[in-house]
């Protein structure tokens, strides 16, 4: 499979993000846009994603998580653009 088109960005999530079902509002906002990837918690508090997919779901995708659940807060994001890894799914880690 070709990953033309493809994008990947690596993403730090700030904000009230753990313990509130935040990993699963992106697994399934990530299933509804297309994306592959991982998303997992990290020691410090924040949510780290790593999503890839073509640039226009992928900032639809951004946009949503910008946004974040109900039940959650997002501060601000880090994105760091990378290099696409050609992940065929979208995994919540740990």
């Amino acid at each position: 499979m070709e990953n033309l088109g493809v994008k990947r960005v690596h993403i730090i999530v700030h904000g009230r993000v753990q313990g509130v079902g935040f990993r699963y509002f992106v697994a399934t906002v990530a299933n509804r846009h297309n994306i592959r990837g991982f998303v997992r918690n990290c020691m410090d508090g924040t949510v780290e994603i790593d999503a890839e997919g073509p640039e226009e779901r992928l900032q639809s995708f951004l946009s949503d998580i910008r946004r974040g659940p109900s039940y959650g807060h997002v501060d601000h994001l880090e994105e760091t653009q990378l290099q696409p890894k050609g992940y065929s799914s979208f995994d919540i880690v740990g």
